[in-house]
């Protein structure tokens, strides 16, 4: 029973929290951005959309929005645990873990600060063009707000999960002597994509994440980028 008496105990069970909570987030916001938003985009996804949208949508966000919020959660209890267990914030393992948190509290923020709140728009005017109003005018908007917020997350999931992963294995990147310069660095480039987000959809900088494959090639090249300067300020 030392899963229950003993600290290791409590800490593997608030990291399967995490890993439980993670999955059922990154796996919905895979779907909403690889399977619904294309199907969306043909013929017969935009006859569904509108039953879809008022139907199976809200109970998707509901589950993606508490993933979120729990991954969040557990992940700054472990980020907290491991403080306490003296490991110091310029330990390599720290740096790592830090950069896939810093991404990873984006992504929360952006969940529940732009996406719910746009989504929520966009539910109640399909619902009222069913109902036999007209759409709200803010919904069409509010809705290419939301999918380039979504977009945003999922190019910062591939350098997020790099970096949480490499934290037990990748245990050559990342020193105690410059994390002053890899931080300024690389919170520069994570700023950039959160503001590009944040500008407005429909701009021309933004075309990158109009594709599947545009948005994970961005999400790669971020992750490279992020390595390298690890490497280079090493």
């Amino acid at each position: 029973m030392e899963i229950v008496t003993t600290a290791e105990g409590w800490q593997f069970l608030l990291r399967w929290f995490h890993f439980l909570a993670g999955i059922t987030w990154i796996g919905i916001l895979y779907y909403f951005n690889f399977v619904q938003t294309p199907f969306f985009g043909t013929d017969l996804g935009g006859q569904a959309r509108s039953p879809m949208v008022r139907g199976l949508v809200p109970n998707a966000l509901w589950w993606f929005r508490w993933g979120a919020m729990f991954t969040f959660l557990t992940g700054w209890a472990i980020v907290l645990w491991r403080l306490h267990q003296g490991v110091g914030l310029g330990d390599p393992y720290m740096t790592k873990i830090l950069t896939g948190g810093v991404l990873g509290t984006l992504m929360w923020a952006n969940v529940w600060f732009v996406i719910w709140p746009a989504q929520q728009v966009v539910i109640r005017s399909a619902e009222t063009v069913a109902g036999g109003g007209t759409a709200l005018p803010e919904a069409a908007a509010r809705g290419a707000r939301a999918g380039l917020a979504s977009r945003t997350n999922t190019l910062f999931s591939i350098p997020m999960l790099f970096f949480m992963g490499s934290a037990s294995h990748l245990n050559t990147l990342h020193n105690d002597d410059n994390d002053l310069v890899y931080w300024v660095i690389a919170l520069v480039l994570i700023a950039l994509f959160e503001l590009n987000m944040l500008v407005g959809a429909g701009q021309a900088r933004q075309k990158f994440l109009g594709t599947v494959s545009g948005t994970i090639h961005a999400g790669l090249g971020l992750t490279l980028l992020l390595y390298l300067i690890g490497v280079i300020v090493n």
